[in-house]
């Protein structure tokens, strides 16, 4: 399975009520780090399906997600568990690093 690109508007279905945990990547179209980085969350996406949704919203084109979750800088990831934020991550990294991060937060 892939990312999924979601929306302010579907936010609260596809992360706060959705039935599994689900990390969020807020990148926007201009940021090399967020482009760096989406390879390897597709990668990941497809790896860990059966355990976490992958989604990805634009900060530019869906503001009220990242500035409602005090959102500063690109790329931040964010792991929702039952509609709440458990873990976060600021800035690129590698696959394995960001794999790790996931899997411990999991």
């Amino acid at each position: 399975m892939a990312t999924k690109a979601i929306s302010d508007a579907s936010f609260h279905d596809d992360v706060i009520a959705a039935d599994k945990p689900v990390l969020v990547d807020f990148w926007a179209e201009w940021c090399g780090p967020c482009k760096m980085i989406g390879p390897a969350l597709e990668e990941i996406s497809e790896e860990l399906a059966d355990q976490v949704t992958i989604a990805k919203i634009n900060i530019d084109e869906h503001p009220d997600a990242p500035g409602r979750y005090g959102v500063r800088s690109i790329p931040t990831m964010i792991l929702f568990k039952n509609g709440e934020p458990a873990a976060t991550k600021v800035g690129a990294a590698p696959k394995s690093a960001l794999k790790g991060w996931l899997e411990g937060a999991l």
